[in-house]
């Protein structure tokens, strides 16, 4: 327990990753799956740049001497990750485009009655 506390960023990646993925799988309705799929992703770029985050380290901009590594933050996390958060954004309009299409064909974003739709017109 007392490491849950300890790395209370990592806990709660760990939490919102989990709220995230039940949104995703136990919901029917297109917007709350892509809002699932969102928080899972907010998940993961805070898990990834907390674990790249060095506690009393400074931003690896160098002026005058240089200090030890340890003294650095890893800028490697969050580039990573600014490369994510605009996959994440592409990924999010692209569904929402779909979501809007499927609204206009079936007049509903619910999946299960898109599919139940989709069984009868291939049952005719």
């Amino acid at each position: 327990m007392k490491g849950l506390l300890t790395n209370y960023y990592e806990t709660a990646a760990i939490i919102l990753f989990g709220i995230g993925f039940a949104t995703l799988m136990l919901h029917s309705n297109l917007i709350k799956k892509i809002i699932g799929m969102n928080i899972m992703d907010t998940a993961i770029f805070l898990f990834f740049i907390a674990k790249g985050y060095i506690f009393e380290s400074q931003a690896p901009i160098i002026r005058g001497e240089l200090k030890t590594v340890y003294a650095y933050v890893n800028p490697v996390p969050s580039a990573l990750m600014l490369t994510g958060i605009v996959v994440a954004v592409t990924t999010t309009a692209f569904a929402l485009a779909l979501t809007i299409k499927l609204n206009e064909k079936y007049h509903t974003v619910d999946l299960d009655k898109i599919m139940e739709m989709e069984g009868d017109k291939n049952d005719e």
